[in-house]
């Protein structure tokens, strides 16, 4: 069925403060879930409702989380999010890194214990309007096999980047770094459809269409996907001094304990690297003329990165949402959670 954003986004509110959060986090989780549905990634959006709320009832998200933003240098900061919404520090965390940028020219921040984030190319976009560049990545759930591995080791670690062109303009480039996110066999579940056998393997190693029977995701391109979902356990793990590897903690295991994730936020303030004017200039010009770009043959349109994703959010703001029934169905109950995605399986959901 199909909802506005503005319903959407209050049933997610209403839902996530019935669970415990304030209204003022709530919110903001609410905007970026809605903020993912919005453009097509349902994935990252109300799909994943149920399953905080759950978590914020079990005392697994921190209500009131002792927020505290440490500056190390004069372009380096942590904050530390006390294992409050993800999103809520995620969010916190480009602020500042947005500030330090437009001071100094570059901003890392790293934010030490969080809980799941979401979409990360909302954050990278708040840079982006600000007119600077924007990189995130940060830790998942160990639900991946290594290239050329049988046990699983690492998360889909997703990184995401986004940069200004002229005007609105706004190239846009977020991803797992698995052939596709854990939140795409989610979606699949909700809508009883089949997968790709090129996303995941059953727990036999062998490649599956079902996914009820995923028990380890693929890393993208192989060695490539592998290296990348290194490098950013690296940079929002071990970087940070949390957990790293195998030992990330699962959405699934102990809901009553906070996850402790790492993310970290890369912005460049291109004023500080030549003509601001003539980067933004040509990113609207690198845009154009990859829109010119010739098809291949069963292609329409070429589109730069993130604007097939725009023209999406373009479309529901006009026709309203696409959400599934049951999705729906369980915002307007009364209901926290009908089911407990408390397990030791991370696949059993």
């Amino acid at each position: 069925m199909k909802i506005s954003r503005e319903t959407l986004l209050q049933l997610i509110k209403n839902k996530l403060s019935l669970a415990g959060l304030k209204n003022a986090h709530a919110a903001t989780v609410a905007e970026v879930l809605v903020y993912a549905d919005a453009r097509g990634i349902h994935s990252h959006g109300a799909v994943r409702v149920e399953y905080y709320a759950e978590r914020i009832s079990k005392g697994g998200t921190n209500c009131n989380p002792e927020i505290r933003f440490e500056k190390t240098g004069p372009c380096s900061a942590i904050l530390h999010g006390d294992n409050g919404a993800g999103q809520v520090m995620a969010k916190l965390g480009m602020e500042h890194a947005i500030n330090m940028a437009q001071e100094n020219g570059v901003a890392v921040v790293g934010i030490r214990s969080m809980g799941h984030s979401g979409a990360l190319s909302y954050f990278v976009q708040m840079a982006a309007k600000a007119g600077l560049v924007g990189l995130s990545v940060c830790q998942s759930d160990p639900m991946v096999v290594p290239f050329g591995g049988a046990e699983i080791y690492y998360g889909t670690n997703p990184l995401a980047f986004a940069a200004p062109g002229e005007n609105s303009d706004i190239i846009t480039f977020d991803m797992a770094t698995t052939v596709q996110a854990w939140g795409k066999i989610l979606d699949a579940r909700a809508h009883n459809s089949t997968i790709p056998d090129t996303w995941a393997v059953d727990k036999n190693g062998q490649p599956t269409t079902d996914p009820f029977a995923v028990h380890a995701l693929l890393p993208a391109a192989g060695p490539k996907g592998y290296g990348l979902m290194m490098m950013i356990d690296v940079l929002s793990g071990i970087l940070l001094g949390l957990p790293f590897g195998k030992e990330v903690t699962s959405m699934y295991d102990d809901l009553s304990a906070g996850r402790n994730l790492g993310q970290l936020h890369l912005v460049i303030n291109p004023e500080y690297f030549g003509d601001s004017e003539y980067f933004r200039r040509a990113l609207t010009q690198t845009m154009q003329q990859l829109n010119a770009i010739t098809p291949a043959p069963a292609f329409s349109q070429v589109y730069y990165p993130g604007q097939n994703l725009d023209i999406y959010e373009q479309t529901t703001d006009r026709e309203g949402i696409d959400i599934v029934d049951d999705i729906y169905e369980y915002l307007v109950s009364d209901a926290l959670y009908t089911r407990s995605y408390e397990t030791k399986n991370p696949f059993a959901q």
